[in-house]
């Protein structure tokens, strides 16, 4: 029988949102998952543009789901993203998310994503996007790092480059995210993979944009992170 995630299930979870100048893109993707009845922890990523009016706008409306912290530069989506990791233990949830803040991913998704974490399943989950819709350059760009967190870090994942993630609290206790970049996708996985985490992967839906596309793991990105986890290495 298929498990319906609970009210109670959604109060114990926290997503996690870092957000750098995505005043454009934010506000809904912050009411959607507000709507499904989830708390956000969201790191303001040294903005420039006005992504923290946008964020307290959508917090008056949600007060009680609603937690904002700001960096006072830009660091990077790996630092924003262990940040909100960081800030999110002191509200004990049982459940953390982290997802990207640019429209990028469903809300929709959220109940399948934590649902192995609910039952028991796995203590870590990986969000895996249909590559037969993914940009050519990012269906290279991810085979790359496919490859390279295999070979690196001894783990063979469908998507290593996912922005969409899960993670039970006492997991999260046990992993530790460096990377300032787009390295903490394959970080994340090399965390849980030396800590023995059992994690499963779920099909989640990708909404591609002219500013999605713009983002993320291109094949230039994809070497600019190997050189990174080869540096690690050593």
């Amino acid at each position: 029988m298929e498990y319906k995630i609970t009210e109670e299930d959604k109060n114990a979870t926290y997503v996690v949102l870092p957000a750098y100048n995505e005043a454009t893109r934010i506000q809904p993707v912050i009411e959607e998952i507000a709507e499904k009845g989830y708390n956000m922890v969201i790191v303001n990523d040294g903005s420039s543009d006005n992504t923290l009016e946008v964020i307290k706008e959508s917090k008056k409306k949600y007060p009680g789901q609603i937690h904002i912290f700001s960096l006072m530069i830009n660091r990077g989506v790996g630092v924003a993203t262990q940040t909100g990791f960081d800030a999110v233990l002191r509200y004990n949830p049982k459940y953390v998310v982290s997802m990207d803040s640019d429209g990028q991913h469903s809300a929709d998704d959220l109940d399948d994503v934590i649902t192995p974490l609910v039952t028991g399943e796995a203590k870590a989950v990986i969000g895996v996007r249909p590559l037969n819709d993914m940009p050519r350059s990012r269906n290279y760009a991810n085979a790359i790092m496919n490859f390279f967190t295999k070979i690196f870090y001894r783990v063979d994942v469908s998507d290593s480059q996912t922005g969409f993630r899960a993670i039970t609290s006492d997991a999260l206790d046990k992993i530790s995210i460096n990377a300032r970049g787009y390295l903490i996708s394959s970080e994340f996985i090399r965390e849980i993979n030396d800590n023995d985490i059992p994690f499963a992967e779920v099909p989640i839906k990708t909404i591609y944009t002219p500013e999605t596309q713009a983002k993320g793991t291109n094949v230039k990105v994809a070497f600019q992170i190997l050189l990174q986890m080869i540096r690690h290495q050593f």
